[in-house]
């Protein structure tokens, strides 16, 4: 199936790989204060990707950011429990 096909479009999103630097600023974002210690590359690249966006001077997850945190939190589980 083509992946530009609008049947896939819903699951592009989850068929994301997330690097670990990305996936620790994602978690991180989850707390109302956002920490200090992000990596500005992997925030950025979370932008780029519509998962995180800036809300003032401090960023917020996206619906589908939210998504994607839920989304990955059953895989590792579905991992851990292999």
């Amino acid at each position: 199936m083509d992946s530009g096909s609008a049947g896939t479009a819903m699951n592009d999103e989850f068929d994301l790989e997330l690097r670990p630097d990305q996936w620790d600023a994602l978690k991180a974002l989850r707390a109302p204060e956002n920490p200090s210690r992000m990596s500005r590359f992997a925030v950025e690249s979370l932008i780029t990707l519509g998962l995180v966006a800036m809300r003032g001077d401090s960023f917020a997850l996206t619906p589908a950011g939210r998504k994607m945190l839920v989304r990955g939190s059953e895989k590792l589980l579905q991992d851990l429990a292999a």
